[in-house]
């Protein structure tokens, strides 16, 4: 059974998104190629499991972490659980693997004064592509949207008749999200600005080049790493950390993890716990104001 096949399957039976898809097979491929180079095996079916530890070593000797090595052996036990299924083999080599180690990933959100600063400033131009990158920073600020997501949204996604926004997530699951008043008058803003400057159809996508295209991913990167730096410090400035503010400022304000966990459009709660642990500084405050022994008076 071919890596190919494999890779139809997650496709058409699991709906994994492209980019899903290319990293998977880049990754089955790269271990074909090592299994090929080091062992002078081409089919990865039928090896056994030494071949995948040599694998690990490699890896972790050419510098990788384990949270990444974890991920590709993720794939790999993928693919093999896809073999099993298709009763292509019995067992699967990675039946006794124990993954590596891996400490947990702290990210520092954006401070909500960081996020106001930026829009209250007003950095962004007064131009098609001006008004589209605002409009892609508070659809991520506003709602906790994946890129992914909001590069898919379409025009008919949108209901300002009940403020609301209907997103495909993962899987092809759906999810329904509040537009927000401030969120509400940049779309409409930015959907006039559309129907001056490009064809508007209402089955189109929602955000559009100034040529009418479909966002490229690395766009929506550029536009919120090049604007944030102008607000923050912070290292890490990608569409994912808008996410993570989003949830984490939902949480400091008292949201619902259950709530929040679905706004996120996660499978459960322990997906969104993560995003807890940045909220240790807002208990600690409300701790020392509600406990008798509290320090701050």
């Amino acid at each position: 059974m071919s890596i190919s096949h494999y890779i139809e399957y997650i496709k058409c039976e699991r709906k994994y998104s492209i980019h899903t898809q290319t990293a998977y097979e880049k990754d089955l491929l790269t271990f074909q190629q090592f299994c090929e180079e080091q062992f002078e095996v081409s089919d990865i079916e039928q090896i056994p499991y030494s071949i995948i530890r040599s694998w690990v070593v490699s890896l972790i000797e050419s510098g990788k972490t384990n949270r990444t090595v974890n991920r590709k052996i993720s794939v790999l036990r993928s693919y093999y659980n896809f073999l099993l299924r298709l009763e292509t083999i019995k067992v699967s080599p990675l039946r006794k693997h124990v993954p590596l180690k891996q400490s947990k990933k702290v990210h520092i959100p954006f401070s909500e004064k960081e996020m106001e600063q930026l829009f209250e400033e007003n950095h962004f131009e007064d131009s098609y592509k001006g008004i589209l990158q605002k409009t892609i920073i508070e659809i991520l600020y506003s709602t906790g949207i994946r890129r992914a997501e909001l590069i898919s949204l379409k025009m008919n996604d949108l209901s300002f008749d009940s403020k609301t926004i209907r997103v495909v997530g993962k899987r092809n699951k759906e999810r329904i999200i509040p537009m927000m008043n401030s969120l509400e008058l940049s779309l409409k803003n930015y959907i006039e600005a559309t129907k001056l400057n490009i064809m508007y159809e209402p089955k189109s996508f929602l955000l559009q080049t100034e040529k009418g295209k479909i966002l490229p991913e690395n766009f929506v990167y550029k536009t919120v790493n090049g604007y944030i730096s102008l607000v923050s410090t912070k290292v890490k400035r990608s569409p994912h950390m808008l996410r993570h503010s989003f949830a984490t400022h939902l949480l400091n304000k008292g949201a619902n993890l259950n709530a929040v966990k679905d706004l996120l459009g996660h499978a459960s709660l322990a997906a969104t716990q993560v995003y807890t642990h940045t909220s240790i500084d807002k208990m600690k405050q409300v701790y020392a104001k509600a406990h008798p022994r509290g320090t701050e008076k």
